[in-house]
């Protein structure tokens, strides 16, 4: 059944745009998500290690105080990163998204290195001031990233190519999770090598992805944006596996300079503010900015996100002990998550379409977390260890543990890969860096809100009213991304502008029904499609003549 699926999806493009140089710069390029997967698994598992514990003071002070400290020292990445995706829109415009993800890596690998040279003296100020200059590469790496990855694949394959990015998010959770684990067991609590050795992951990975970039060639649509017709055409051709003079390529291009026409033809004043003009005043960028701002704020207080951060502590909310039981739970969840961030990469986003596998992570995710605010709210002495637990409430607390992992599975499988593909594909491409960039600040900052809110929700709110907050937020996510998100799947970047253009009430819930795909590119793809069931077709009907 999946060989069937695969076959009727790309059944309109050729062979050889599923080469080589496609995969390795989807590879590389999705490789960044990394940056962020290690960070989040990271910081929350090195921060209940003793040796990290004890040399920053976070077991100093009254428990207030403790929780804004970790808060602080949790966030600081996000902080940085809010920096980061502002700016990313105007260095990736500016030196291309080629250079701009050499410059992020060098920015991210400083700032580790800072962090990690506190530990000599235990300077807070260090671990501070690091995080957050690791923080602006990292937060460049939301909209670099995904930006080229749209920009470059065909249309068959652009959600895969996209959720690359956020896929490897959860390979560096898992890496990191898995580090953390490792270290704890393997090297004494006793020097700072149990949380400076998996914290180098982020130099490996930094250097990894920087020298890996000087074999990926520029974005042929940021290459036309910028007059490079002739080099656009060229990289085109080697992206796609074809001569750049193939009249597909030309069909793609011309597609890419005709938006691009339309877009100043359209624009509202040619500096930086008549961008911001244009992509606020137009309905239809309006629209879009809508949903990149609520599919960002949705997803932050959705509560998954706080659940990967802080990991081993929601685990010891559902009643499991032990540090190292804690962090191999958390281990666990990690590989869920990853997993389901590649099931949905390989098999849903591009097949059962965008929208179908947000709402079905959603649901997942809904009834998780209303599972796990059920118990928590009813059995307020699991986490105490002095308490006995009865059978039943032993095997509830099983059910609880069982959630979290449901939760993971439902967020990579809907809003993780939903947050970033989405963002890349649904602006044309003058708006495309700027959308993208204000699609990121504003998770950056949710997310920053939400990790320095999350500790003292615990205390304030109760672990059981914080559960109910995110299940209210989740519940109204589902029902926002039922009529508000259309179908973008299998439609050229160029050809998503008409679907835009309906009134905002139809958008979507009929805007894939109602339009189609009028670009020369998708003119050009069907045609090339149907010369090869020509070629097929004659020699099968020379072969039947010959039998007879």
């Amino acid at each position: 059944m999946p060989v069937n699926i695969w076959k009727d999806s790309l059944k309109d493009t050729p062979k050889e745009n599923l080469n080589k140089r496609l995969w390795f710069s989807i590879f590389v390029f999705g490789l960044m998500g990394a940056a962020r997967g290690i960070d989040e698994g990271l910081i929350g598992t090195s921060s209940t290690l003793k040796p990290f514990r004890s040399t920053f003071g976070l077991d100093n002070g009254s428990k207030v105080e403790q929780a804004q400290l970790l808060s602080n020292i949790a966030s600081m990445v996000q902080m940085g990163s809010i920096l980061g995706a502002l700016i990313a829109c105007v260095i990736t415009d500016k030196i291309g998204r080629v250079w701009a993800t050499r410059q992020l890596c060098l920015i991210w690998a400083f700032g580790i290195a800072i962090f990690m040279a506190a530990s000599a003296n235990g300077n807070v100020g260090m671990v501070l001031g690091g995080r957050f200059l690791a923080g602006i590469g990292i937060g460049q790496t939301t909209v670099v990233a995904p930006t080229y990855l749209a920009e470059i694949s065909p249309k068959a394959i652009r959600g895969l190519s996209v959720c690359a990015f956020s896929g490897c998010v959860y390979i560096g959770i898992m890496l990191a999770y898995f580090a953390s684990w490792g270290s704890s067991i393997h090297i004494s609590d006793k020097t700072q090598a149990q949380w400076l050795v998996p914290t180098s992951m982020h130099l490996m990975f930094s250097l990894l992805i920087f020298s890996l970039s000087w074999f990926c060639i520029e974005s042929p649509r940021w290459l036309v944006k910028i007059g490079k017709h002739e080099q656009a055409a060229i990289n085109l051709g080697k992206i796609r596996g074809m001569s750049s003079t193939h009249d597909m390529v030309a069909a793609e291009l011309s597609d890419v300079r005709a938006q691009l026409e339309r877009e100043r033809e359209a624009t509202l004043g040619a500096s930086w503010f008549g961008i911001v003009k244009e992509l606020f005043l137009l309905p239809a960028n309006r629209y879009r900015i809508m949903l990149s701002v609520m599919s960002q704020l949705l997803a932050q207080w959705s509560g998954a996100n706080s659940i990967t951060i802080y990991a081993p502590q929601y685990f010891a909310f559902m009643g499991v002990t032990g540090q190292n039981e804690k962090l191999l739970a958390t281990c666990v969840f990690g590989l869920v998550k990853f997993v389901s961030a590649m099931l949905c990469a390989f098999v849903l986003v591009d097949f059962i379409g965008r929208k179908r596998s947000l709402i079905t992570g959603i649901t997942l995710q809904l009834i998780a977390m209303t599972y796990m605010a059920l118990f928590l709210v009813i059995d307020t002495t699991v986490a105490n260890k002095k308490i006995q637990q009865t059978v039943s409430q032993k095997a509830a607390a099983k059910g609880a543990i069982f959630m979290i992992y449901v939760s993971g599975f439902g967020w990579a499988l809907g809003w993780n890969s939903i947050q970033y593909l989405l963002n890349s594909e649904i602006y044309p491409l003058r708006l495309r860096a700027i959308g993208g960039s204000i699609a990121m600040t504003v998770h950056f900052v949710n997310q920053y809100g939400n990790s320095k809110a999350v500790p003292l929700m615990f205390l304030e709110m109760t672990t059981g009213g914080t559960m109910w907050f995110f299940v209210a937020i989740t519940a109204i996510g589902l029902g926002w991304a039922w009529f508000f998100l259309p179908e973008t799947s299998k439609r050229s970047l160029e050809a998503l502008d008409e679907m835009f253009n309906l009134p905002w009430y139809m958008i979507g819930r009929k805007g894939a029904d109602l339009t189609e795909d009028h670009t020369a590119l998708h003119t050009a793809e069907k045609e090339e499609a149907l010369q090869m069931e020509y070629v097929e077709v004659v020699p099968n009907k020379r072969t039947e003549r010959t039998e007879l």
